[in-house]
């Protein structure tokens, strides 16, 4: 029988993907698990594998088109077998689209777009954005399939805006926000500030422990695995570990309530050349750190290569945003819904700190939580920095 080729959904805000390339023609031969095209979503450049073994027939998206999530773009079929005449359209619903994700029960027909004054559809989460940011729906032309107006119509128009008006006989200026990552940013902090209520504790660290864990472990670590552990590593799994004791830190914030998950996946902040990029270690609460580290290292290297493939970014529960490499001191990171909470590391440095009434000098690192206040209160926040800290300062307890 033939499968169908879709275009993925890596999260439940996701429309569109842009179609950037075919790596397989009309007619080739392809084998499940190789690379059969690399599509742009709001989060990354990303390589999807083809399904199933066949050959490669009935393909209806071409490249550069922005295409709804769960559409039908091609099939893989048995030689001598012909493509179905038509390609049926994933429904839109968060639910329709974990079924989808999960290979669950069949799909019904995807829901078309509310049409607005013009005449012309909108996406409801370009309908969303609009409200959040005050722009007037009827004053937009759609970019989409049919002219369609998607989010990044929306997006345009308010970086437009932002530029003032133009001289007298010169049309305005339009500003395009490039690439993925650059979307995701502008479009995802937009929501996250102006929708999630977000509040922020600090604790200042001492980070001699983790200091001398570093160095016990690395020699053994990259003799087998061929990798540098790095301090990110070691709080990803510190912080997983001590995140089983605080549920309300790992979990979601859903329209039904709070969604507690019994996992922790930890998405770590990756910098990329037009943005920032959040790759996940699964199961990190279970991982050891040799494993968290060769993860680290080659979702870094897939996100700085555009190589990124849609499991690489979907399913994370909490983040960490480290950037002490970059000295800087402290900051407070935007909450990535649907995730409770994110974790902003600053340097490790020496400083001056009182102990036992003295001066002393120790390396110090300032840590930043990030929270919704709909699903974490200022108590629980300080009690898992406490924790957290309580790791940091015993390292061997807690990765043992």
């Amino acid at each position: 029988m033939p499968f169908s080729v879709v275009m993925p959904a890596l999260e439940m805000a996701q429309e569109t993907g842009k179609l950037i390339a075919w790596r397989k023609q009309e007619g080739d031969r392809v084998t499940k698990g190789e690379p059969l095209l690399e599509i742009e979503t709001d989060k990354a450049v990303l390589e999807v594998e083809a399904p199933a073994d066949g050959i490669l027939a009935g393909i209806s998206a071409q490249t550069g088109a922005d295409i709804p999530v769960g559409q039908t773009i091609a099939w893989i079929v048995a030689p001598g077998e012909n493509p179905p005449a038509s390609a049926v359209l994933a429904p839109s619903t968060p639910a329709a689209r974990a079924r989808t994700e999960s290979h669950a029960a069949p799909i019904e027909p995807r829901t078309a777009h509310p049409p607005v004054a013009t005449g012309a559809k909108i996406s409801p989460k370009a309908r969303r954005l609009a409200k959040e940011l005050g722009v007037k729906i009827e004053a937009l032309r759609g970019s989409g399939p049919g002219g369609e107006i998607l989010a990044s119509d929306v997006q345009s128009a308010v970086a437009s805006a932002a530029l003032g008006n133009a001289p007298a006989g010169k049309e305005s200026e339009k500003v395009e926000i490039s690439g993925a990552v650059g979307r995701l940013m502008a479009e995802r902090t937009t929501q996250s500030w102006t929708t999630v209520p977000h509040f922020f504790v600090s604790r200042e660290i001492e980070a001699s422990a983790l200091n001398r864990y570093r160095g016990k472990v690395t020699p053994e670590i990259e003799r087998t695995h061929n990798t540098r552990v790095t301090h990110t590593d070691l709080l990803v799994g510190l912080t997983a570990r001590v995140l089983l004791k605080h549920p309300r830190l790992n979990s979601s914030w859903t329209p039904q309530g709070i969604r507690l998950h019994d996992h922790v996946n930890v998405a770590v902040a990756i910098a990329v050349n037009d943005g920032v990029v959040a790759a996940v270690i699964p199961n990190a609460h279970v991982v050891n750190i040799p494993e968290i580290a060769a993860q680290r290292q080659q979702l870094s290297e897939r996100a700085r290569a555009g190589k990124l493939r849609p499991a690489d970014l979907a399913d994370a529960t909490f983040t960490i945003s480290n950037l002490g490499m970059h000295d800087v001191d402290s900051f407070s990171a935007i909450i990535t819904p649907p995730q409770a909470a994110v974790l902003a590391v600053g340097r490790i440095f020496d400083r001056v700190v009182a102990l036992d009434g003295a001066p002393v000098v120790r390396p110090m690192m300032t840590l930043t939580l990030s929270c919704d206040h709909r699903v974490v209160d200022g108590a629980r926040a300080a009690m898992f920095l406490d924790d957290l800290k309580n790791a940091i300062t015993a390292p061997e307890k807690w990765l043992a």
